[in-house]
This record gives C-alpha cells, sequence and structure tokens, in this order.
C-alpha cells in the first residue's frame, strides 16, 4: 500500500498526539491512591503506547526513506 507523505505525515501527527495522552492516562492511573485497582487499564494503556511508539517508527523511517530517495 502506498501512502503520501502527507497521509503518513498526518498520521504522525495524530499518533504522536494520542501518545501523549495515553502517557498522561497512565500517569493519572498510577497516581491514584489504590493504583492495584487500576491493573488491567495500565497495562491496556501501556500495550497500546507500545504498539503506537512502533507504528510512528515505521512511519519515520519510511519518510526518512522517501527523504533520501528524492
Amino acid at each position: 500500500m502506498e501512502f503520501s507523505r502527507e497521509d503518513l505525515t498526518e498520521a504522525k501527527r495524530q499518533i504522536d498526539s494520542t501518545l501523549h495522552k495515553l502517557r498522561e492516562t497512565i500517569k493519572t492511573f498510577e497516581s491514584k491512591e489504590n493504583a492495584a485497582r487500576y491493573k488491567s487499564q495500565i497495562t491496556l494503556a501501556k500495550r497500546r503506547v507500545k504498539a503506537f511508539e512502533i507504528a510512528n517508527w515505521l512511519i519515520a523511517n519510511e519518510l526518512e526513506k522517501d527523504i533520501c530517495d528524492n
């Protein structure tokens, strides 16, 4: 599948925004008085962060490749 540079840039921007929100969510849950109660939500958020980090890395590599090809 081919994506334009603009598509990739916008996807990266959206992922960066979502990552920021997820990291803030993790901080909020971990700072709760009874953080153990939120263990599953924390785990899910951390897994999503990892997935978005991978997606961001792949997008960055694709954008870099595009720069090198031109």
